[in-house]
C-alpha cells in the first residue's frame, strides 16, 4: 500500500525558511508528477508547485521566486524548500503524487507563519 509521509511544518517567523518533504513508501510508477498544495484555513486547497519525473517544475505565481520544488528519485522524496516566508503562507500542506493511475495524498503538516 502507498503512503505519502511528509515532515518539517512548524512555526517560523515572516522572513525565514523551512523546508517541507515527503517520502513514499511501497510502489509507484517511476513516470509521475510529484507536488505540494496547501490550503489556509476557510480557503479551498491550491496549488503551491510540481514537479515532473523529467524535472519539469511549475509553481504558483504567489510562491515562485521563495520557494523550491524538487525531487530524488533514489529516496522516493520530494522537497520543498520555502524562503522569504509571509504570514499568508499559513497553511496545511499537502504532498501529492500523481500517476498515469492513481494519485496519492499525504496527510498534511502545518506550516505556521507569525509576523
Amino acid at each position: 500500500q502507498v503512503q505519502l509521509v511528509e515532515s518539517g511544518g512548524g512555526l517560523v517567523q515572516a522572513g525565514g525558511s523551512l523546508r517541507l518533504s515527503c517520502t513514499v513508501s511501497g510502489t509507484i510508477y517511476s513516470i509521475n508528477v510529484r507536488g505540494w498544495y496547501r490550503q489556509a484555513p476557510g480557503k479551498q486547497r491550491e496549488l503551491v508547485a510540481t514537479i515532473s519525473s523529467g524535472l519539469s517544475t511549475n509553481y504558483a505565481d504567489s510562491v515562485k521566486g521563495r520557494f523550491t520544488i524538487a525531487r530524488d528519485n533514489a529516496k522516493n522524496t520530494v522537497y520543498l524548500q520555502m524562503n522569504s516566508l509571509k504570514p499568508e503562507d499559513t497553511a496545511v500542506y499537502y504532498c501529492h503524487t500523481q500517476t498515469i493511475v492513481n494519485q496519492y495524498w499525504g496527510k498534511g503538516t502545518l506550516v505556521t507563519v507569525s509576523s
